[in-house]
């Protein structure tokens, strides 16, 4: 059960991810977090999560996320924009859900920004 809003949840998790915070990851995951990217790839621990993150990190130092949308479904997050990796790969368009349970992000998934993504989420 939740006790705090979703959405404020969704977007603390997200700008752990654009300060590079591992800690503040690692505090917002649950244990059984999940991480699934867009071409369906899934990470199911935390621990392999944290470790995960920390390698991204290093790879993509500029890497962020902006979102000109974000509503929330129950315990969903859904939230439209972009992604910035680097100068050359500025502009990323992507859908991000987050599912929260107990006021942690219990699974961070990414979908590609297309008709089905936003007609499945009502985008």
């Amino acid at each position: 059960m939740n006790t705090k809003d979703p959405k404020s949840i969704a977007l603390q998790f997200n700008e752990c991810i654009n300060q590079q915070d591992i800690v503040g990851l690692s505090n917002l995951m649950t244990d059984d977090h999940a991480f699934i990217d867009r071409d369906n790839k899934k990470i199911t621990s935390k621990f392999e999560m944290i470790k995960s993150w920390a390698n991204f990190f290093r790879m993509f130092p500029k890497y962020k996320n902006t979102f000109k949308k974000v509503k929330t479904m129950e315990n969903l997050v859904v939230m439209l924009g972009y992604a910035y990796w680097n100068e050359e790969n500025s502009l990323d368009p992507a859908i991000w859900t987050a599912r929260i349970e107990n006021d942690k992000v219990a699974e961070w998934r990414i979908y590609y920004d297309n008709k089905e993504s936003r007609k499945k989420f009502l985008l």
